[in-house]
């Protein structure tokens, strides 16, 4: 569009008023999505601020609104209306002093705290080279993708995308008659690992108490790992694709052990060249393919078994990882998103990197042909997020409910709900245990719900599967059918079969000469231990808190000159994991201390003073010599060294705060646990609050929300642990929980379309 320039406009894209898309707001009790202009009520600040849509403020009786336990007075909550707009940010250039958007001069307000840095804008800076007054950056100046640090995954991803981009664009040059270099290939891309980090899924209660007998696990160690790609459009690194994985390793139990799940995926719709590939699908298409491929490659190679997808598209207007999609780009049904995902998995089976296709609901629902295992729910593998794990603690539940009230009569049990004939045709006996009663009950309404929208639950067998026990082998040898295609059986149940009798044995319903012949398992790795070290980032830990980063600070990717800044954005908090640390506060003035403008002693572990206070007349009466802080161009030119040195006084920070939490020496000379006392007790007589602007409060609630993220103790000392992790808890249990209610309603629909056609 053109737009006539004004005084007030932006030199840049000269438009004057940019608002942003207003962050979602969901109701605390129900999860519902408050609507634009919709009216609400709320308290709280940060990551601990309630929401309450109108119908739950009027439906809960009394003077109080109870969330996860606790009560909330009414007359605490504030009304408000969900119709705030949020204009750009603006930034003055100190040679013209035009003014520009933020976003368009790709400025980082983040360097900028006290409004003293120095900007010079593209025109001016443009204008000073071609007079020779300024030599340009080199492209080292600004830390990027590149720099991020390199692991054997990225490595291997990468290094197999640009050869088979290469061979992709050799061929489409040979298919179209033209040169390698007049056909358009994909350029600047970059693949990193930016969080791989080890974590433990809790078991939900209701789900562990049918299963007490049976020792199953309380919990599953895993590894989540999130893998972005980046490209160079326009000269500037865009984030365009993002995944997130859990990884459960051989150490972990059954039924996860050496299973991956592929929990979220997500990309925006600005690839270049916006060419197709010699296959007819959009390069794009190949490219996150490729992706993929490589992951599962890199999976099967460490002895990982198998991988599952959910294919869940997300609802409309919601975001799984990158905030704020282009309108441009459709969100797809569900039914394209399977086949989108059945395409690539067809390339990785003809490369034997997948060796077998199936769902959630054939592999653990049915037992059909000469399967012999048994059909429970400890054999579904169980993960976060997940569709099922959720949908059974609410069946349970419900069932629970169902019982409680006597809503069958007063005397049904849950055996009585099914039929004994049933109960001896599901699982081959009929005096069942309570609790086995359940697990049959919960399999037959969780394969109910399952089976209309089974495609949607894709198993990826990486290695191969035993036909009668349906364990996935890795280790022995495989006994392989010499007429029947499909039929392989490991060690132990070969052994099983010799013991019977002719008639019972494989096959049963043929009687031609059938031979099982053993081939040796030896490609399949006895551990899967990761060769790659720890990365953490607090900004990607979940997808949640990710997403939470960029809507809260308007990162979005709705058009290209925001996915460029937003994207510099991200990469700035990657290469800067503690740029907001508390420890830079001024002993004199107790201001913020902006990068490179203060000094710090050299013996006292906590004294730091700004510029202006040791500028000031008759200095600083301190007893000990002071040093200059790094500048940013210094600290941005740090190695990997320093940039885990960084990680590691993270790490000693939150360690601290644990510290001081429990420290009750006045004299303590544990360093800095003054100063995080000294917060504590400021935390508890401030009455401006982070939400009114305080800076010391806000330095608290960065550090609590940093240690909750990562807290793994139920019982933590820390101030405000618990409701920091009931709250993000909570905030996932919604997400969870809208996703399934979307599935259900799609399932709705489309039975609702076939009921019609059919009429």
């Amino acid at each position: 569009m053109e737009h006539s320039m004004s005084e007030n406009s932006c030199q840049l894209c000269a438009v004057e008023k940019l608002t942003f898309e207003p962050p979602p707001i969901y109701c605390s009790p129900c999860g519902a999505r408050i609507k634009r202009n919709a009216l609400y009520y709320t308290m709280g600040a940060g990551d601990t601020r309630h929401y309450f849509c109108i119908h739950c403020h009027n439906e809960a009786r009394g003077d109080s609104i109870v969330v996860d336990g606790t009560a909330i007075p009414k007359a605490r909550l504030e009304k408000k209306k969900n119709d705030e707009e949020i204009e750009e940010w603006w930034v003055q250039c100190d040679m013209c002093e035009a003014w520009q958007h933020q976003i368009c001069a790709l400025f980082n307000g983040r360097r900028n705290d006290g409004g003293q840095a120095e900007y010079t804008c593209p025109n001016c800076y443009i204008a000073e080279v071609e007079r020779g007054e300024r030599k340009p950056l080199p492209q080292s100046a600004v830390l990027g993708a590149k720099d991020l640090p390199r692991t054997i995954l990225s490595d291997q991803i990468e290094q197999r995308l640009f050869r088979r981009l290469k061979q992709e664009r050799q061929e489409r040059a040979r298919v179209q008659g033209k040169s390698y270099d007049e056909v358009p290939g994909a350029e600047a891309l970059v693949i990193r690992v930016v969080s791989s980090v080890d974590k433990k899924l809790e078991v939900k209660q209701r789900f562990l108490e049918i299963f007490q007998e049976q020792n199953y696990p309380h919990e599953f160690p895993y590894k989540s790992k999130v893998i972005l790609l980046f490209q160079k459009i326009e000269g500037v690194e865009v984030c365009l694709f993002g995944m997130y994985v859990q990884e459960f390793g051989a150490e972990c139990a059954f039924p996860n052990q050496r299973r991956v799940y592929l929990s979220y995926l997500d990309s925006v719709k600005y690839f270049r060249p916006e060419v197709k590939a010699v296959t007819g699908e959009a390069l794009r298409t190949f490219v996150y393919h490729e992706i993929l491929i490589g992951y599962l490659e890199y999976c099967k190679m460490r002895g990982f078994t198998s991988c599952y997808i959910w294919a869940c598209p997300p609802l409309k207007g919601e975001d799984y990882i990158l905030y704020c999609h282009p309108e441009i780009q459709k969100t797809p049904k569900s039914d394209k998103l399977r086949e989108w995902y059945l395409a690539m998995l067809r390339k990785a089976s003809k490369e034997n990197i997948v060796v077998d296709l199936t769902n959630l609901y054939d592999h653990f629902f049915t037992t059909t042909g000469e399967c012999k295992t048994k059909v429970t729910a400890a054999r579904l593998p169980y993960f976060d997020g997940d569709y099922w794990p959720g949908a059974a603690e609410d069946l349970i539940n419900q069932l629970r409910q169902e019982e409680d009230g006597r809503k069958l009569n007063k005397k049904t049990t849950f055996k009585k709900i099914i039929s004994k004939r049933a109960l001896k045709a599901a699982s081959g006996q009929s005096d069942l245990s309570a609790n086995e009663t359940k697990d049959l009950l919960l399999m037959h309404k969780l394969g109910e719900t399952i089976s209309p929208m089974k495609e949607d639950f894709i198993m990826v067998h990486l290695q191969h599967c035993c036909t009668h026990c349906c364990i996935l082998m890795v280790s022995g040898n495989r006994w392989v059918c010499n007429q029947c295609k499909k039929f392989q059986i490991c060690d132990k149940c070969h052994e099983a079969e010799m013991k019977r009798e002719e008639r019972e044995r494989h096959p049963t319903h043929l009687r031609e000469k059938h031979v099982l012949y053993p081939i040796e398992i030896t490609d399949v790795p006895t551990d899967t231990k990761d060769k790659d070290e720890i990365l953490e980032s607090e900004f990607f830990d979940t997808r949640q808190a990710f997403l939470s980063l960029c809507q809260g600070n308007h990162y979005q990717y709705d058009t290209l000159r925001r996915a460029k800044h937003s994207s510099m954005m991200v990469l700035y908090h990657l290469h800067n994991p503690t740029a907001p640390a508390f420890v830079t506060t001024c002993n004199v003035c107790h201001l913020d201390i902006e990068t490179g403008q203060g000094w710090r002693c050299e013996v006292c572990p906590d004294y730091d003073v700004c510029n202006a206070c040791y500028q000031k007349d008759g200095g600083i009466d301190h007893p000990h010599k002071l040093t200059n802080h790094p500048s940013i161009a210094e600290r941005d030119a740090q190695n990997k060294e320093a940039r885990q040195l960084r990680v590691l006084q993270l790490r000693k920070m939150l360690d601290l705060l644990v510290h001081a939490s429990q420290c009750r020496s006045s004299h303590c000379q544990y360093p800095n646990c003054r100063k995080v006392k000294g917060l504590f007790r400021h935390g508890i007589q401030c009455r401006i609050r982070a939400s009114g602007g305080c800076v010391l409060c806000k330095k608290m609630w960065y550090l609590l929300q940093l240690h909750a993220r990562a807290c793994k103790e139920s019982q933590c000392h820390v101030p405000r642990c618990r409701d920091l992790k009931e709250h993000l808890r909570r905030l996932q249990q919604q997400s969870d929980s809208r996703r399934r209610a979307a599935v259900m309603e799609m399932m709705r629909q489309r039975a609702a379309e076939v009921a019609d056609n059919s009429g």
